[in-house]
């Protein structure tokens, strides 16, 4: 393991072989310069992690030091020592970006705590700058896989809306990858440096979503403690992803009409409105033009939301991106393992509905790389219902009448019969299907059926 590397100046024979000994004895690598014109040229010549100098040296001085290793790397510490009497001079080391400084005399101690907090601060720089390049290589919009021209017109789309703060709203049925997609746009927006903050308004409890939307003051209600910060100011500055946003309350469609009108929220028992700086990204898998024409979802607030509205397709619809995803996630399930899908499994995968969309694709291509019997994947490797997918529309025999059919009745009457099959079952109605059950619910509603 490399050792830390440590840069240290100071035209005092003494202390700095003194400083120099308890350095090494500390564990660190020390390159040590009587001056400030050695010490530079020994930085031009490598690498250091941390710089120590003295401020006050004949020639060149600490300041001038500071001045050149700052222009060379922003990114490495410097620490200053000074005399009692130059402390004046110290501060404005710091001004000018020295870490700190440390006053003589001083004793090792002191010396070391001051270093390892330099060297701590500068640690956890890289981590977060490590960090920001991987989550920006994460949600980049290449990340999101597809050669398909439908998912390619999304993409395009959403990179032109990144750069503004519109609002916007993500459709597309469970699993297709719509919070993905929504962090993509908040990646690749000017609010980047800010909190990516998601709800899904279908989980959280109907007692419970107002104070997780808008937050609540202490004593609001019993157990109410300490005022608390709503998903609003938890993500001022940035985004916040409102998913489901199609099943919310028609009371609380107000409310967050309100806070988007006005840039404020009002946290339930509060007395004040808290000012919010937010941009919303929402997303459903209900047809919520519907819910508008119907009564059930306030018009004013769709607009709102859907300034632009980016509509993600079923993976059935994008077939030839389903070898690309399946490799995808090959990769991410057995990064150490050359592991293709030989041809027959290929064809399963491309050739089956997909009613999970892309996560139930992740989620068999993880399976098979668990039960592998080696680097090549085969049709036995893959689950059963893929084998005994659906019969094809073709093999059903339709009579279709010469002045036409009303689709959306066919399907009515598809979903009436599979209840019947079934014993009004909707799980398993719904796997006859093909479908989800929380899509069939869906249906369910849209066609009135009881």
């Amino acid at each position: 393991m490399k050792k830390t590397t440590i840069l240290l100046i100071d035209d005092d024979d003494s202390l700095r072989r003194v400083m120099e000994f308890s350095l090494a004895e500390a564990g660190y690598s020390v390159k040590a310069a009587a001056s400030g014109e050695e010490g530079l040229r020994l930085l031009d010549a490598g690498s250091f992690d941390a710089v120590i100098t003295d401020i006050t040296m004949p020639g060149m001085d600490g300041m001038q030091v500071l001045a050149r290793v700052r222009e060379r790397d922003e990114a490495v510490p410097v620490i200053v020592i000074t005399a009692y009497g130059t402390i004046e001079s110290a501060v404005e080391a710091m001004r000018q970006g020295a870490f700190d400084y440390i006053t003589k005399p001083f004793n090792r101690d002191e010396l070391r705590i001051t270093l390892d907090k330099a060297l701590k601060m500068r640690r956890l720089e890289r981590q977060n700058a490590e960090l920001r390049t991987a989550v920006n290589d994460r949600y980049r919009f290449d990340a999101i896989i597809g050669t398909s021209n439908r998912i390619r017109d999304v993409l395009e789309m959403a990179g032109r809306v990144a750069a503004s703060d519109a609002s916007v709203l993500i459709t597309g049925e469970s699993g297709t990858g719509k919070e993905l997609l929504a962090k993509g746009i908040h990646y690749n927006s000017g609010r980047s440096d800010g909190p990516f903050v998601a709800i899904n308004c279908a989980a959280i409890p109907e007692n419970l979503i107002e104070s997780e939307l808008f937050g609540h003051a202490k004593g609001a209600f019993t157990g109410a403690v300490r005022d608390h910060e709503g998903k609003f100011e938890l993500a001022g500055g940035g985004t916040l992803f409102l998913d489901e946003i199609g099943d919310l309350r028609v009371d609380l469609q107000a409310k967050i009409l309100r806070a988007l009108q006005e840039r404020q929220v009002d946290r339930v028992g509060g007395r004040h409105p808290v000012p919010v700086d937010v941009r919303i990204i929402a997303a459903t898998n209900r047809d919520i033009e519907r819910a508008v024409r119907e009564g059930s979802y306030r018009e004013d607030l769709y607009y709102r939301l859907s300034v632009v509205t980016l509509h993600i397709p079923p993976l059935r619809e994008r077939r030839e991106d389903v070898p690309l995803l399946a490799g995808h996630f090959l990769k991410k399930f057995n990064p150490s393992d050359a592991v293709r899908l030989d041809q027959d499994a290929l064809s399963l995968l491309t050739d089956y509905g997909w009613p999970g969309n892309v996560r139930e694709l992740e989620n068999v291509v993880q399976r098979a790389s668990v039960l592998r019997r080696g680097d090549i994947i085969t049709a036995e490797d893959l689950p059963d219902k893929l084998k005994n997918e659906k019969t094809s529309v073709e093999s059903i025999i339709l009579n279709l009448p010469d002045e036409g059919i009303r689709l959306e009745e066919l399907e009515k009457n598809l979903i009436i019969k599979a209840l019947e099959k079934h014993n009004n079952n909707q799980t398993r109605a719904a796997e006859y299907l093909g479908i989800t059950r929380p899509t069939l619910i869906y249906r369910l509603e849209k066609y009135g059926i009881k």
